[in-house]
């Protein structure tokens, strides 16, 4: 049973990407906790080792990830590796892009309705997978990971972007016209996948519209103006057409370098893969397959997983293979997969073994 939400003490740690895409939602959350608990210390780790570091001194302070799917699993692996879930009850509100695996695992999505879970709602035990590396997975298991979509890479690269620790700052200095950081802000280009999922200039959008991709020929560099510049004209060679002209024959005669926000990648295609439950092999290398899916605790059994293997359908539609049991071993060629909300991989050979009752979540009681 869970302790009476007034009495607890909670660690209420917030990620940096909630900060940065929903700031709002992450006010609201943390307003309904303070004010719904005992005692509430706030924390706003930096980076992995921060965040690390905070989780391991909770203390008796029961812990609150605000954050998406990837926040949730990095704390549910950093309390598995210091062996101590089963001890431990985690809370969790859902703020963020990415949020399939908290709605799968019964939390509201919400900020309002889950931080109210979080105080009055019920201990649940959940099963979890644990692979021979000492990897973990909330929700499912999928090979080959078939979303291999730019959003996906961003979740694939458990990074913290530096750039979280200076939000509060930069916003600061946005809103400052006479900051020299804001009149830097808009010249950078962002290093990485944005919120967009793709290249763009670095927190804003142009008047009319996304000013498309790092190679667009709208964005040009124009040194004598300082910096990268979208103005379609005006600037420092707004006097020179010639120059113009040169930049216009060089990008015409020069192949571009491809945009990465048009680069998806191919769909995986079938693999060669052996599939074992609980050492039995449910499919051989000689079938190829299109997907495998593991999923623990479905159809009410608990301390089990739900092994469903697609094979190759030459013509009529394949029937799929379904088996059920508490490990489930693949190898074979070079594979990724995906876990939850990160894809992982290549390897040849994985074990994954379910893990009853492994993690105590706090769900809305019922």
């Amino acid at each position: 049973m869970a302790t009476s939400p007034t009495s607890e003490q909670l660690l209420v740690i917030i990620d940096p990407v909630a900060r940065r895409m929903d700031g709002e939602s992450v006010r609201i959350a943390k307003d309904v906790l303070s004010a719904g608990a005992a005692g509430t210390k706030v924390c706003l780790p930096d980076g992995p080792e921060e965040f690390a570091r905070v989780l391991a001194r909770r203390g008796s302070r029961r812990p609150v990830v605000i954050g998406d799917d990837r926040a949730l699993t990095r704390a549910v692996a950093l309390l598995h590796r210091q062996r101590a879930l089963a001890a431990c009850v985690l809370s969790v509100v859902p703020v963020g892009g990415s949020l399939g695996v908290a709605r799968a695992l019964g939390v509201p999505t919400g900020a309002v309705a889950a931080a109210r879970a979080v105080l009055d709602g019920a201990e649940r035990r959940l099963d979890l997978l644990v692979d021979d590396s000492d990897g973990v997975v909330l929700g499912a298991l999928r090979i080959p990971p078939l979303s291999l979509v730019p959003q996906d890479a961003e979740s694939s690269r458990d990074s913290w972007d530096p750039r979280d620790a200076h939000d509060s700052r930069e916003a600061h200095d946005a809103r400052d016209p006479g900051s020299p950081r804001a009149s830097r802000g808009d010249q950078r280009l962002h290093g990485g996948w944005g919120l967009h999922g793709g290249w763009g200039l670095h927190g804003a959008w142009g008047s009319g519209g996304p000013r498309g991709s790092r190679d667009a020929p709208d964005l040009e560099d124009s040194r004598g103006a300082g910096g990268l510049r979208g103005d379609g004209g005006g600037g420092a060679d707004s006097g020179r057409p010639w120059l113009r002209t040169c930049q216009s024959l060089v990008r015409t005669l020069v192949p571009s370098r491809p945009s990465r926000l048009s680069a998806v990648p191919t769909p995986p295609g079938p693999a060669r893969l052996r599939i074992e439950v609980d050492g039995v092999t449910l499919i051989d290398l000689d079938q190829p397959v299109e997907a495998v899916s593991v999923i623990p605790g479905t159809g009410g059994a608990s301390g089990m997983v739900t092994v469903e293997v697609r094979p190759l359908s030459l013509g009529a539609e394949a029937t799929p293979l379904l088996a059920r049991g508490r490990t489930v071993t693949v190898s074979g060629a070079d594979f990724r997969y995906r876990a939850d909300a990160s894809i992982a991989g290549p390897v040849r050979r994985r074990t994954w073994t379910v893990r009853e009752g492994a993690l105590g979540l706090m769900l809305p009681g019922r």
